[in-house]
């Protein structure tokens, strides 16, 4: 994750480097390569990400399909927790899912989310330390061009430092 950490940064003041970070991001994780989502903008504490309203997200009425809005939401969640969190310490697994949508998705959409250090000292770290796991809740909200507020999603995720981490054999 170091790595990431360090292409991200790079990403933050270079077309090139973003560029490369699209393209290692859709190798590791080939799900989301045919959605064709992409970091657009990248901040101190998030990310700005499109998704295309193109074939391969329509749903049978012609609008971007609920599956690919909430692969963005859960995608931008995670990628940003990651960011945050900045160290190999921690593993990250998704708990759950909630999706409230509110307007067809007829064009492309986009969706930013900051999770700012106070929010992360609050929601994790402060708690991370006393406790095994913690458990928070990520939301993010969809946005078509024309700023029709698209869709909520609400990711929980499971924060754990490695060394608490247990698997059957």
């Amino acid at each position: 994750m170091i790595r990431l950490i360090a292409l991200i940064a790079k990403a933050k003041s270079s077309k090139f480097y973003l560029w490369l970070l699209n393209r290692v991001l859709s190798r590791s994780v080939p799900f989301n390569k045919t959605h064709g989502l992409q970091i657009v903008e990248i901040y101190d504490d998030g990310f700005k990400i499109f998704l295309p309203f193109k074939k391969n997200n329509l749903n049978h009425i012609n609008g971007i399909h609920a599956c690919a809005l909430a692969t963005l939401a859960e995608y931008i969640s995670g990628l940003t927790l990651m960011m945050n969190l900045a160290s190999d310490d921690f593993r990250l697994v998704m708990k759950s899912m909630t999706m409230t949508y509110h307007y067809q998705a007829k064009s492309d959409v986009f969706v930013s989310l900051r999770l700012n250090k106070e929010w992360m000292s609050a929601n994790i770290f402060n708690s991370i330390e006393k406790e095994v796991s913690v458990f928070v809740d990520v939301i993010s909200e969809v946005f078509d061009v024309q700023q029709n507020h698209i869709c909520t999603g609400t990711t929980n995720w499971q924060i754990k430092k490695w060394e608490a981490v247990r698997t059957k054999k």
